[in-house]
């Protein structure tokens, strides 16, 4: 009798031990869930691939019950990047120019902002586009005209307004009739504003930053002949005068309905959030921009650019340290770069930029 005791506490013990065993187990083929995602991201303006990417993603992760992504309308890089310092977006697209000034602190910028990055996305083309029978060859000949240089706030504004001192040209002085001496009226529009400017001729030309094709420009070319500014001889004086993020790129024959293939400058696309976005938080977001890949190339081909070892080239924008630990759970499995991959940065192979990433 008095053996039964200690006989039913083993017994006890045994099946306790063994339900430990297999929770254990449960758990690590079904890990829990985290807690909900909630993210706001800010885009670009309507027609520009910012917006159609930012849109998608929104989209494609509606179904899933613990994410909640919204899309917000915006001026792009400038603007994007100060809110997400100041917290009033939570994720957010930019030029990677752009971005670097904001981490350096450097103008427009009035102080570093604290600035991480999720993710390398695709390159921007710069376009400069003109009606197909303008005299404009070149962005001096719009001496005397006048431009749209993008929304303010905008990465495209900078970048335009970086070419056309590097063209020699002054903007004009608000209200007067631009000199054919060297001086240019500036406009910002926003990409569709600027669409329909030049279709009614208010202006003479405009400058656009963003992925290939762009809706608000294939569709601009639907209704007017139009034709790109061949851009490859800036390339040289931007990166010596800004830094290495620009290379030369083409706009392919065909991108945009009778159109002729050009020579363009490319800058990169990043995905950037507050650097004290909790880890978790950045980790999943980055997870989803994969996951949700298949579905984002159906929305916009540039997606298909998306790989974590292009991905991982930020500098000198650091990557989140959530981003990282993504970037480290996969960098085996994706051993082999697509062939559409980009260098990571000037001079540096994708394979060599992962050590001093993610480590051994």
């Amino acid at each position: 009798m008095t053996s039964s005791v200690p006989q039913r506490l083993w017994s006890v013990t045994r099946f306790l031990a063994v339900c430990t065993v297999v929770v254990t187990t449960l758990t690590w083929a079904s890990p829990l869930h985290s807690a909900p995602l909630r993210l706001s991201v800010g885009t670009g303006g309507a027609g520009g691939v910012y917006h159609v990417y930012g849109s998608g993603l929104a989209q494609v992760t509606e179904a899933r019950q613990d994410t909640w992504i919204t899309a917000l309308t915006t001026a792009a890089s400038v603007e994007n990047n100060l809110r997400v310092a100041d917290g009033t977006l939570d994720v957010a697209f930019t030029l990677s120019d752009v971005a670097a000034l904001a981490v350096e602190g450097k103008k427009p910028f009035e102080r570093p902002l604290p600035i991480s990055a999720i993710a390398r996305l695709y390159d921007n083309h710069t376009h400069v586009v003109v009606r197909a029978d303008s005299p404009v060859e070149e962005i001096a000949d719009l001496a005397g005209g006048s431009v749209s240089v993008g929304s303010a706030g905008s990465g495209t504004e900078m970048m335009a307004d970086r070419l056309l001192e590097l063209s020699g040209l002054r903007v004009s002085p608000i209200g007067e009739v631009p000199s054919p001496d060297g001086e240019v009226e500036r406009l910002q529009l926003s990409i569709g504003d600027s669409a329909r400017a030049l279709e009614e001729g208010r202006v003479d030309a405009f400058v656009w930053s963003g992925g290939i094709p762009t809706e608000a420009v294939g569709e601009l070319a639907e209704r007017l002949p139009i034709r790109l500014l061949d851009l490859a001889s800036h390339v040289p004086a931007l990166t010596e005068q800004y830094g290495e993020y620009f290379t030369e790129l083409p706009v392919p024959a065909g991108t945009y309905a009778n159109v002729p293939a050009v020579r363009t400058i490319g800058v990169p696309s990043l995905l950037v959030v507050n650097s004290a976005m909790p880890e978790y938080q950045a980790e999943e977001f980055t997870r989803l921009l994969f996951e949700f890949q298949a579905d984002l190339v159906e929305i916009h081909p540039v997606a298909l650019h998306l790989h974590p070892r292009s991905a991982i080239s930020t500098l000198p924008v650091p990557l989140h340290p959530g981003a990282v630990d993504y970037y480290r759970s996969v960098k085996y499995a994706n051993d082999r770069p697509p062939p559409e991959a980009v260098k990571a940065s000037p001079g540096v192979e994708p394979s060599d930029a992962l050590a001093p990433v993610l480590g051994p």
